[in-house]
């Protein structure tokens, strides 16, 4: 992947606000070129130590992805006020942009 993309890919994610949520292939639409699978291959090679909130990003399903992150990432839109449904899916209206 080229790095010019993984930087627009990293903008936007360090633009979600706290409390909202953004997808996959939302991401994909505000960058050049891209895919939502290059959206979350960009995730997977985010740094050790990186502050990007990589945790408000989940699937067109308003579902999180199935990945060893997943318990941390539920727990941490839970303590910024993201609610999930019975079937697991964040509301409508915590979706960004």
């Amino acid at each position: 992947m080229k790095s010019e993309l993984r930087e627009q890919i990293y903008t936007v994610i360090a633009a979600i606000p706290p409390g909202r949520v953004t997808t996959y292939g939302r991401i994909a639409t505000m960058t050049e070129a891209t895919t939502p699978r290059l959206v979350a291959r960009a995730l997977r090679e985010l740094p050790a130590g990186h502050e990007l909130p990589w945790f408000r990003v989940i699937t067109a399903s308003r579902r999180l992805a199935d990945h060893s992150g997943a318990r941390e990432q539920r727990q941490r839109l839970m303590d910024e006020g993201v609610a999930f449904d019975a079937r697991g899916r964040v509301p409508l209206d915590r979706l960004w942009p």
